[in-house]
């Protein structure tokens, strides 16, 4: 079968409804959680803001649009590998320079949710991906990498969502040698359903932050409060994350979208 074939096979899968498109991205908006940063660094992003221009009156009587005000790591996001000091020196690691090839790609997702609903800081380790390969099949290069841990059901309430207290943010992510494993089997990016690709306490880990200081250096990308994982399949589904064509962006708010086949 031609590499036309196949596309048109797609696309008539897609308009029959064989493939279904599900939508993994949380609502942007003033009520959007965001990141806070330790008090010692530099300021929060600022509150989304969407300001109206006009609606079918005075100011455009035909017409409806609106202006925006919102960081590049906002809500549902993609993160570039300049984002991250260690992947500062790539050249096609901003969002206005990366292959667009790399960011349609097969996706994995690691069930985690039963693990999480026990824990909120759960960890994935490595021995757990190769666990879960053992059941589902290999993660190939080239491919994404997600925890569902279903957080994206704490998304209406910010202090839920970011889950803080005293000893800092409590959600689940990576350990380092889930990391290091994963980009040793070449995948593209790893992404979470949490406000950020790391752990809440994977600031006390070795290095700091791994899925950002590892994913970044490795020149491959994060996405972060993804949605809606617990309608993909383990295995088997398509996700596009494609960020802004910002220039010189280092990360950019998406519609995460997973191209699913129907049971």
């Amino acid at each position: 079968m031609t590499a036309a074939n196949v596309l048109q096979s797609l696309g008539a899968m897609l308009l029959s409804g064989g493939i279904e498109v599900v939508d993994c991205s949380g609502t942007l908006g003033p009520d959007t959680p965001l990141l806070k940063l330790p008090p010692d660094f530099a300021k929060d992003t600022p509150k989304i803001e969407i300001h109206r221009i006009s609606e079918y009156d005075q100011d455009g009587p035909f017409w409806a649009w609106n202006w925006l005000k919102l960081g590049e790591h906002s809500g549902t996001h993609f993160d570039a590998p300049h984002h991250w000091i260690t992947g500062r020196d790539y050249a096609d690691g901003y969002t206005d320079t990366i292959p667009m090839q790399n960011l349609v790609a097969p996706v994995n997702v690691i069930d985690c949710s039963a693990e999480v609903a026990k824990n909120p800081d759960f960890l994935l380790s490595a021995e757990m991906v190769k666990a879960w390969e053992a059941k589902h099949g290999a993660i190939n290069p080239g491919e994404w990498v997600v925890l569902r841990s279903d957080w994206d059901t704490r998304s209406h309430d910010e202090a839920l969502y970011l889950n803080a207290d005293d000893t800092g943010p409590h959600s689940p992510g990576p350990t380092v040698d889930c990391i290091e494993y994963l980009l040793s089997k070449g995948i593209v990016g790893w992404g979470n359903q949490c406000i950020g690709t790391d752990a809440g306490q994977a600031g006390g880990m070795t290095p700091p932050y791994p899925a950002h200081n590892l994913l970044h250096k490795a020149n491959r990308y994060g996405l972060a409060s993804l949605a809606n994982l617990g309608k993909l399949p383990a295995k088997g589904a398509i996700l596009i994350a494609a960020p802004l064509k910002i220039k010189n962006g280092t990360g950019s708010p998406i519609r995460a979208l997973a191209l699913v086949p129907k049971a």
